[in-house]
């Protein structure tokens, strides 16, 4: 069973959260986002239905960044799951988690799954266990440029 948002926060910025935006209103969902000062006069700020500065005495990357500070602003307002976009925060595991923890779904794979998949070699042996195709390749990292040219003839 999905489960039911009514209330996303974008932890993400610029044409990445009015694209969110613009998808959680066609699904009817009620939308926040997080601003950092330089961002006050953004696009991205006013299609929320809510704003939010955070990080107001950090750098802009600083603020994005800072999940204590994201997880503790979505409990405050209300937010039911969080979108992270792509990039940074869509690929952290502990933010995942944190969205767990926290009660808040997370949009996109658990912090299991992201840890799992930051590893090439591992994702690689784990779809294979799966029985995805996969590509031809090693079996894990390759030690020097002979074994890389004899793997590469290998596969032609």
């Amino acid at each position: 069973m999905a489960q039911q948002f009514s209330k996303v926060l974008a932890a993400n910025r610029g044409e990445i959260a009015i694209r969110i935006f613009r998808a959680c209103h066609d699904l009817g969902l009620h939308t926040v986002a997080m601003y950092s000062n330089e961002d006050t006069n953004s696009m991205f700020r006013i299609k929320a239905d809510e704003a939010y500065l955070i990080g107001e005495n950090q750098s802009p990357l600083g603020a994005y960044l800072d999940i204590p500070a994201i997880i503790d602003l979505a409990k405050r307002r209300g937010v039911t799951a969080i979108h992270p976009g792509y990039g940074f925060l869509s690929e952290n595991a502990d933010f995942a988690r944190a969205c767990e923890e926290a009660g808040i779904a997370f949009i996109g794979p658990s912090g299991d799954v992201i840890r799992a998949m930051g590893n090439k070699a591992a994702a690689r042996r784990l779809m294979q266990q799966a029985g995805v195709p996969v590509v031809p390749g090693s079996d894990g990292a390759v030690a020097t440029a002979e074994e890389a040219k004899a793997l590469a003839d290998s596969i032609g």
